[in-house]
């Protein structure tokens, strides 16, 4: 992206999951449903790592190499670069994933039919995202010009998500939700479907 503030927010990003660990943890919940266990995983838009160590994701790529430095120091196996030119071979991934970032990348579609090519047969997309069609959504839309993180951000929709995956050839197998209410301090469990929770994790098999 043009607009990359993650380089100067490094710190700043590493706290909020400390201090928002609830949310943190209702995330990863969502996510666990349906990242798979014991196979060959990248996350593109991978930051510092945090929800790669998490979830068992040893490869990344990302445009910030201060972000980097620390999935490095997690021991996540990384390179620097951009979601619409990926630098590995085809078909070498059995699950791709993109956490939050794909309001980040300058051209998603491009990004997600990278994605497309860089998976095996049946390998799988998962896609995660703050829904702008929900409440916490359009808070965070319309204050995002003020914000550090979210300033150059092009929030989705989940159901524009499902578009444009099944538009790259791959079919929508499994959407979970989470974050009905961010103000929570509870760690909520996620449900199927999308509308209500504010964090939607959407995969599709290729």
């Amino acid at each position: 992206m043009a607009h990359n503030p993650f380089d100067s927010l490094t710190l700043e990003y590493e706290k909020w999951f400390i201090e928002n660990g609830n949310l943190f943890q209702s995330e990863l919940l969502a996510l666990k449903q349906v990242v798979p266990v014991g196979k060959k995983g990248v996350e593109i838009g991978i930051g510092s790592g945090i929800f790669a160590e998490k979830l068992g994701i040893q490869s990344g790529i990302d445009p910030s190499e201060k972000m980097l430095a620390i999935a490095r120091k997690r021991g996540r196996n990384v390179v620097k670069g951009v979601a619409e030119n990926l630098p590995y071979p085809n078909a070498s991934f059995d699950y791709a994933t993109f956490i939050t970032s794909i309001c980040f990348i300058d051209n998603p579609g491009k990004a997600i039919m990278e994605a497309h090519r860089i998976l095996k047969p049946k390998g799988e997309i998962i896609i995660a995202i703050i829904d702008k069609a929900t409440t916490f959504g359009k808070f965070l839309e319309k204050g995002k010009e003020k914000s550090k993180f979210y300033k150059h951000a092009n929030f989705f929709a989940a159901s524009e998500i499902i578009n444009l995956v099944e538009s790259k050839h791959f079919n929508v197998t499994d959407i979970y939700q989470t974050l009905k209410n961010p103000g929570n301090t509870e760690i909520e469990q996620p449900v199927q479907g999308f509308g209500k929770g504010s964090f939607v994790v959407i995969k599709g098999v290729k």
